[in-house]
């Protein structure tokens, strides 16, 4: 019998290993792959939709298409991906390469001319299937930190037909890895408001006890009715220390499988609702994520499998039951959670929140909050489930509860501006309060009329802020009148201190020229090797203008030959 359960084991595994093709996909990095990111990772507003390797805390090293294929999209942005390559394969499935430092020259050519054709720094395009052929182990494009790259690496994606990222490692992107995934904290959460554990109907933390063999018993606890659990976990490559996600959890109760999450793919369409699958509340108080393994009212992830009950258990009284959790990382190394649970009726006073000065937002209708010269409106489906929030206005300020609940889509604040006295009215924003200081954060605003309008999907302190300062333009590696025949790149740092840098413009002697702009470094750089600038004596002009309009000028001219 034994026999028979090996021999099923090991044939489900190959199979589900067969899927993808093995041999298929070469690496990307001609160095041994380190991870500072897996695959569906969590992350603070969606899951990682690749690896993220590291490229020896520099930049500059040779990125390889992993194989035949063509590639089918550039795009060029400020922020998330920064520089990102696509090459679509034969077999269907798309490879994506993000935070580049630059593309081969080839590639580096075709999307120059299309950035000096639109006079635009941020560009997406669509090669079609014959322009950019690209060939397995060719040179494509050289790692950088481009984006909302937090340090030098590479992003690097496998996407099916269907635009759904997969876990590159399926197709034999092998990562060293020999260490069992640890657990940082187990909790318990009752279902209602008839579900007690240690005698409280709240969320509760369990003492965790580790054991010789890297597994994890749990003090036994005492509860009664439907409860669920949830787990901090994390895994560990052999060459790096980073903290990483996990491959694939599953839950027994009494033996019976309970629920399982598989981490090896997912839809763009639904990693926002990462927030339903984590304590949200939990991860805005104390930074860190518990994975809830159970399945709560809309939440519309495809990661569960085998869920009874939507992973909740039931415990009646004078049982004696277990719970199990079984944590696994992509090469098989697994961790248990063993969790003992002793069935005893009792019933606790329920310490809900108060409801009075609270307003009620609905789940499945539209709800229009409004005072004074304020509205909100919240949409069908924007919360999760029915919700009480704080909501009032002072003056300019709008309280919004704080940023605890979970939202699936935006709301939008409209200001009525009519009753305004300013003479700087058109200079007037929408801005989130942050941090212990609350400083304005720019809240992209629209305005029609004397009417501001916002939308967020998060809630906390908004208000009426405005910026009558014009953004600042400093050179960095020249000054007025110098020869710069010698330099490869001309460098310009601009910066603005409320509402942020909306657009930029730079021409020399009245010819648009292509500056890349880094926001974390808040540096404009031109490339003079762009063959754009030729004559001598050359007159620069840099427009820059923040999201209010405000706008300054630098003028300086410079000497090449």
């Amino acid at each position: 019998m034994k026999k028979i359960l090996l021999f099923c084991l090991i044939s489900c595994s190959a199979y589900s290993q067969s899927e993808y093709p093995q041999d298929y996909f070469r690496s990307p990095l001609d160095i041994t792959l380190v991870l500072s990111g897996t695959f569906s990772e969590l992350r603070s507003s969606h899951f990682h939709s690749g690896l993220d390797i590291k490229t020896q805390q520099k930049q500059g090293l040779k990125v390889y298409a992993t194989a035949d294929g063509y590639v089918s999209r550039i795009k060029v942005s400020h922020y998330g991906y920064g520089k990102a390559l696509y090459v679509t394969h034969p077999n269907g499935y798309t490879t994506v390469y993000a935070h580049l430092q630059k593309f081969s020259d080839r590639i580096e050519k075709y999307i120059k001319e299309c950035q000096y054709e639109k006079e635009s720094y941020e560009v997406e395009v669509f090669p079609s299937t014959q322009e950019l052929l690209v060939s397995k182990g060719e040179v494509i494009a050289y790692s950088g930190n481009t984006g909302g790259s937090g340090g030098p690496h590479l992003h690097f994606e496998i996407r099916d037909n269907q635009e759904r990222p997969i876990n590159p490692m399926l197709f034999g992107i092998d990562i060293q890895d020999s260490k069992r995934p640890f657990v940082s904290g187990v909790y318990a959460y009752p279902k209602d408001d008839a579900a007690v554990i240690n005698g409280k109907n709240e969320r509760v933390p369990l003492r965790l006890i580790p054991q010789r063999n890297g597994d994890y018993d749990v003090e036994k606890i005492i509860a009664y009715g439907h409860i669920g659990f949830g787990v901090t976990s994390y895994d560990k490559q052999d060459l790096a220390p980073n903290n990483n996600g996990v491959y694939n959890i599953q839950t027994f109760f009494n033996g019976n499988k309970s629920l399982e999450i598989d981490f090896k793919r997912f839809s763009f369409d639904e990693t926002k609702h990462i927030k339903r699958l984590i304590d949200y509340e939990y991860f805005k108080t104390k930074r860190s994520r518990i994975q809830k393994l159970f399945i709560e009212k809309n939440n519309p992830l495809s990661l569960y499998k085998d869920a009874y009950d939507d992973g909740y258990v039931k415990v009646e009284d004078s049982t004696s039951s277990v719970y199990k959790i079984r944590i696994r990382d992509f090469k098989g190394n697994e961790t248990w959670v063993n969790i003992p649970i002793e069935g005893k009726y009792e019933t606790v006073k329920s310490d809900t929140e108060d409801g009075e000065n609270k307003t009620l937002i609905y789940a499945n209708q539209p709800t229009e909050l409004k005072s004074g010269l304020v509205t909100v409106n919240f949409y069908k489906n924007t919360v999760y489930e029915d919700v009480s929030i704080d909501f009032r206005v002072s003056s300019d300020t709008l309280f919004l509860h704080e940023d605890h609940i979970p939202l699936q889509k935006n709301f939008y604040i409209n200001y009525d501006l009519n009753h305004y006295k300013s003479e700087h009215l058109d200079k007037v924003f929408i801005a989130r309060l942050y941090g212990y200081y609350k400083k304005p954060s720019y809240v992209n605003t629209k305005r029609k009329g004397n009417i501001l309008s916002a939308s967020s999907n998060t809630f906390g302190t908004y208000t009426l802020a405005m910026d009558t300062v014009a953004p600042t333009i400093k050179p960095v590696n020249f000054k007025d009148k110098k020869w710069l025949s010698k330099y490869r790149y001309l460098k310009v740092k601009i910066d603005d201190d409320l509402s942020g840098i909306s657009k930029y413009r730079a021409t020399v002697n009245g010819q648009w020229i292509l500056m890349e702009y880094d926001y974390k470094t808040n540096m404009l750089v031109h490339d003079f090797n762009d063959n754009i600038v030729k004559d001598t004596k050359n007159d620069l002009k840099i427009i820059v203008t923040d999201n209010v309009g405000n706008s300054s000028t630098f003028e300086a001219t410079f000497f090449r030959k």
